[in-house]
């Protein structure tokens, strides 16, 4: 073990008769720091992304969402028994019907919720934001930015909508249309759904489309803990209701995602994993440097693993430093760019000006772990092969 240590502290000196042989090991330092704070950065913003999108979908999509799978309507009966058997979550009827917006000559496709606004402000971040204090009555309407950027609508001017029912005249169907007054709009940061959903009071939608009293297309729940919940409320739903998640609504959405970030990671592991070539072309060009020097120490009877374990350290100092100074490099860069506004994003595509970050521990522990055991592999040949001297071919010869 003394005769390792020695070693590793010689050979990492500077050597005037073999300068590459340094440059190399430095190079090997350098890649595999920039390989690491690459990585950290990049998998930081996939993160960051990830849950600035998840975030806004599930505002939008609602944790979980209750409807019908039949004809049959859900009622205050059933929201009452859900009230009661589950107190801790939030609950909000909905009817819903898909519409056209109709302003002067220009139409455009919509979804229109009516809500009890008081309910649904407690589960919807979004809306209650974009109502503030407004007071809302029968066929008021709010809408997503965009529908009110496409319209250049004024506040209190009339929208036209058009419904999918139609009302019998003589011997054609006329198309359901109110005319409703903008009140209020919201913006998610997502354009799909800005571009698409409309609110308005539950009596408004339910005397438009002929609904009974206190009858409802589902209900929007509110739950910490969705995943969890969905089951519980599964086992107590009647057969003609269903619940779904807001991550099953979205499930190819973040399948891409997540195929994304997988790939990212593996290419951007090629930048560790091509430093790593320096550091075995550095720790080869020392052991056929030191041919003689390790003859002879074997000769005069040291072993073969201490040989192959001044290699191995070497390569481990040269690799482990790099990680380390890779790791200060990335935090120090996840600092730069989370305090100051280095990147400026376009927020009518992103839904935020600032640049998202967020490392998870699982993410940096794969960073670490896959780095090291690059690392790890790298130095082992290069310490195997200095084994493989022949002691006395090379003291004759050499």
């Amino acid at each position: 073990m003394c005769i390792s240590n020695y070693l590793v502290k010689k050979y990492l000196r500077f050597d005037k008769s073999q300068p590459f042989i340094t440059i190399s090991a430095f190079l090997a330092f350098f890649g595999v720091a920039i390989g690491l704070m690459v990585l950290m950065v990049a998998m930081s913003i996939m993160n960051g992304f990830d849950k600035e999108f998840e975030r806004k979908l599930f505002t939008m999509n609602y944790p979980l969402t209750i409807h019908s799978t039949s004809l049959e309507f859900i009622d205050d009966n059933d929201v009452k028994i859900l009230t009661q058997k589950f107190p801790t979550l939030k609950f909000s009827p909905y009817i819903s019907s898909q519409v056209i917006t109709k302003k002067g000559s220009k139409l455009e496709g919509g979804m229109l919720f009516g809500v009890d606004f008081e309910k649904e402000k407690e589960i919807n971040s979004v809306l209650k934001e974009g109502i503030g204090e407004a007071k809302l009555g029968k066929f008021d309407l709010v809408i997503g930015k965009q529908i009110k950027d496409n319209y250049n609508i004024e506040q209190d001017e009339k929208l036209t909508i058009v419904f999918t029912q139609s009302n019998p005249s003589g011997l054609t169907l006329i198309p359901k249309m109110k005319r409703f007054t903008y009140k209020a709009d919201f913006e998610s940061g997502l354009v799909a759904y800005d571009a698409l959903y409309m609110y308005t009071t539950i009596e408004s939608l339910s005397t438009i489309l002929s609904y009974k009293k206190n009858t409802y297309d589902g209900i929007h729940i509110y739950s910490d803990k969705p995943f969890k919940d969905i089951e519980n409320i599964k086992k107590i739903l009647p057969n003609h209701l269903k619940i779904v998640g807001w991550w099953q609504m979205n499930g190819n959405f973040f399948s891409a995602l997540a195929l994304e970030k997988r790939a990212l990671f593996i290419v951007l592991m090629l930048i560790i994993l091509v430093a790593s070539l320096n550091i075995i072309s550095s720790l080869l060009m020392t052991v056929m440097n030191r041919r003689k020097e390790i003859a002879l120490l074997l000769s005069l009877g040291a072993y073969k693993d201490e040989i192959k374990k001044t290699f191995f350290y070497l390569g481990i100092i040269i690799g482990g430093g790099g990680m380390i100074f890779g790791i200060a490099l990335g935090f120090l860069s996840l600092y730069l760019l989370g305090s100051f506004d280095l990147i400026d994003l376009p927020s009518d595509v992103y839904g935020s000006s600032k640049l998202p970050l967020e490392l998870s521990l699982v993410d940096f522990s794969m960073i670490v772990i896959g780095a090291a055991i690059i690392v790890a592999l790298s130095s082992f040949y290069p310490a195997h092969k200095a084994t493989q001297i022949n002691v006395l071919d090379t003291l004759r010869n050499e």
